[in-house]
């Protein structure tokens, strides 16, 4: 069995998926396989990455401890640091340039990062889970504190003065009197390594006392990529480089019956590449390799009698695991409270697989090079595929090295990357590097999902109008928030397992927006029910002083309950997730066709803000994303076909759908800062299902629909 990481949470189905492929080894490769290893026993390491030593400088799981590995400064005083961390948009490079800069009193303009590359950054787990903020953040703040206390203590020596005499600022050492020497950084390092520990007592600057964190900085590359300069994965280039396609199967779970190769054969310059399944080609150029993967002629068995889209939640609910639930929470006695409850309210909310359709469709280059394969390739764990490839190829990770260059955006979709596997597989086959870039409908076919699932909801008031109950069952979807954050003196919540036909994992907040949208949905439902104001309701439940802030705020900022134009209906939602407190408001008009979204206000806190600009980013494009689930999205399919696999044919936000967006962000210096990736989203389906109520019913199915009164 392999051990988990705690903080990976449950429903990222994908981490727990077995690999994709078992390429067959000749005996040729296994002896070279025994004689690399020293001979004996041949094992494929099971180890989770947290007990595998990997990366530079330091083991899978624990940050190292030796400063090098974190940041060097070169002779001129330029500032390298390094993180296995990667860019995918959210503009971590930026604050955590500024946590950098603020720390060790270098200009923004002096640091460079290297990041996501398994040869020369630490290990680190992956980019998930808003992570990087609260836990890479305050790594490099150490690592920049103690580089400074070390610079000082290198000016001290070479002075022979006192160290409290000297001070950092502006990458030099200066002695604090009028007219005092001062040395570079470069001119104290002479370019080599500075040598020790990370302190963990190296003195920080208090979150009140921020310089340069908290500023609203430009993205640090942002010419580069509204320019074209930027490379992504599908930019870069090798000496020699083909390009390659596969030949995946028309449905998940689909196997090759017999194959006719021979045209592609025939094509110049196409090798066909063929090992059990697995059906490639290599060619010259994306043309010749579309046309050679065309020609191949393959009659496929294909799967019968799975669900579809529209029988999916019954056999959710059907093979549910019988254990009674788990996860979750359980307080007092629900039984009893239910008995003596003056009302109930009891639903049932449907919610459909959605793909995460990135900017960027999943793409890897390949090159081996002397038994040593190195793969580009955007993904959120370049260490979790290392571990894929050396598995997949039978090598010790050692001889695999991942690139995750920038890339157009993940969403938590791209944790895995069978197109690595597949590139690498093509390009040891032909001896050249290789190039593969999905198609967009392979893309939506061959991606993981976010997971359907049912949401069972019972509650009950007392004779005061107060939660007395709340039993709350998720089936599939996921635990992340289903815990409620309202007060409820009894309670039961759980998340159930059960079998899902297609490939599913993680989405941007993870079962978060599909527990918010049913537990927001049904608290307004109950305030209505009672006929008090919703946010009233929601307020008499809160006890948290963080969530009722943003509650509050965002009650203030959209005119709660007045919308802002006649003819509009407003709703509202709040919630929290990943340590951050999201409320948020949606102002919609009825149309001929069903309604419209006119604007959306949202209040957000996630502790001290490190970059307001970046963040006011992330919210807006969180809520942007959160209207597509809410609005249009729902994968349709058949004995594992996706049926609506295109963008003609799966619609996503268009700049027309996007309403005026009002951020209010709320800055908590006296808090750490938390992640603000995914919790945005949370709260966007049900303030506008809300929201819609007024002008109608609103089935207990995503996406938000109306049914005229």
């Amino acid at each position: 069995m392999i051990e988990r990481d705690p903080e990976i949470e449950p429903e990222r189905y994908e981490l727990a998926e077995p690999p994709q492929y078992h390429f067959e080894v000749d005996r040729r490769d296994f002896l070279k396989v025994l004689t690399v290893m020293g001979g004996g026993l041949l094992v494929v390491s099971s180890l989770p990455a947290s007990a595998q030593e990997t990366g530079r400088g330091g083991t899978g799981g624990t940050a190292p401890n030796d400063l090098a590995s974190w940041l060097h400064i070169s002779q001129d005083g330029h500032v390298t640091a390094y993180t296995g961390k990667v860019e995918i948009g959210q503009n971590i490079r930026t604050s955590l340039g500024q946590t950098i800069a603020d720390e060790l009193r270098v200009p923004m303009a002096s640091i460079t990062f290297v990041m996501a590359d398994t040869d020369l950054t630490p290990f680190d787990q992956g980019t998930f889970g808003s992570r990087t903020t609260p836990t890479m953040a305050p790594v490099l703040a150490r690592a920049a504190a103690t580089a400074r206390e070390m610079l000082i203590d290198l000016a001290a020596a070479k002075w022979s003065v006192d160290r409290a005499t000297l001070e950092a600022r502006v990458g030099a050492v200066v002695e604090k009197s009028a007219h005092g020497r001062s040395a570079t950084f470069g001119e104290l390092t002479r370019g080599q390594n500075l040598t020790g520990r990370v302190s963990q007592s190296a003195p920080e600057l208090p979150r009140d006392k921020w310089v340069i964190r908290g500023q609203a900085l430009h993205k640090v590359n942002a010419r580069d990529i509204v320019t074209g300069r930027h490379e992504f994965t599908p930019d870069v280039v090798r000496p020699g480089l083909l390009i390659g396609r596969v030949v995946h199967p028309p449905a998940v779970g689909a196997t090759p019956k017999s194959v006719d190769d021979s045209k592609a054969r025939a094509m110049p310059g196409v090798t066909v590449v063929r090992d059990g399944d697995f059906i490639g080609v290599v060619a010259p150029n994306e043309r010749a390799a579309r046309r050679a993967a065309a020609a191949i002629s393959v009659e496929w068995n294909l799967p019968t009698g799975l669900p579809t889209s529209e029988t999916i939640f019954e056999h959710l609910k059907k093979t549910a695991v019988p254990d009674g639930g788990r996860g979750g929470d359980r307080t007092g006695n629900v039984a009893a409270a239910r008995t003596s409850a003056a009302r109930t309210f009891d639903a049932t909310f449907d919610i459909p697989y959605i793909a995460h359709v990135p900017l960027e469709p999943r793409a890897a280059v390949a090159e081996w090079t002397g038994g040593k394969v190195t793969v580009w390739t955007g993904t959120q764990r370049p260490f979790g595929i290392r571990g894929d490839l050396a598995q997949a190829f039978r090598l010790a990770e050692d001889r695999v090295r991942v690139i995750a260059p920038d890339f157009g955006s993940g969403y938590g979709g791209k944790h895995t990357n069978a197109a690595a596997i597949e590139a690498a597989r093509l390009a040891k086959a032909v001896a050249h590097p290789v190039k593969l870039v999905y198609t967009r409908a392979e893309e939506f076919m061959w991606g993981y999902f976010r997971p359907a699932g049912v949401i069972a909801i019972s509650a009950g008031v007392d004779a005061n109008g107060k939660l007395a109950f709340w039993e709350f069952d998720n089936y599939n979807s996921g635990n992340s928030g289903l815990l409620t954050p309202y007060a409820v003196p009894n309670k039961r919540e759980s998340f159930h397992n059960a079998d899902s036909p297609l490939k599913q994992g993680s989405y941007r907040g993870l079962a978060a927006t599909a527990n918010h949208y049913a537990r927001e949905m049904h608290m307004d439902t109950i305030a209505r029910g009672l006929g008090v104001d919703p946010v009233e309701f929601r307020l008499t439940h809160i006890t948290e002083p963080r969530l009722r802030d943003v509650l509050q705020t965002v009650v203030a900022k959209s005119g709660w309950p007045h919308p802002s134009a006649d003819g509009r209906a407003i709703g509202i939602a709040c919630g929290t997730e990943k340590g951050s407190y999201i409320a948020t408001a949606a102002e919609v008009s009825r149309t001929p066709d069903g309604f419209k979204v006119e604007r959306i206000v949202a209040a957000f806190e996630c502790g001290a803000i490190v970059n307001p600009d970046g963040l006011n980013n992330q919210v807006e494009g969180a809520i942007v994303q959160g209207l597509g689930g809410a609005l249009f999205e729902e994968i349709k399919f058949a004995n594992g076909e996706i049926l609506n696999g295109t963008m003609a044919g799966y619609r996503v936000p268009r700049f027309r759908d996007v309403p005026p967006i009002e951020v209010h962000l709320i800055d908590r210096r006296d808090l750490p800062s938390a992640g603000a990736g995914e919790t945005p989203i949370v709260c966007v389906a049900p303030a506008i299902g809300s929201a819609v109520r007024a002008f109608g019913t609103v089935p207990a199915r995503l996406p938000v629909t109306l049914s005229a009164k």
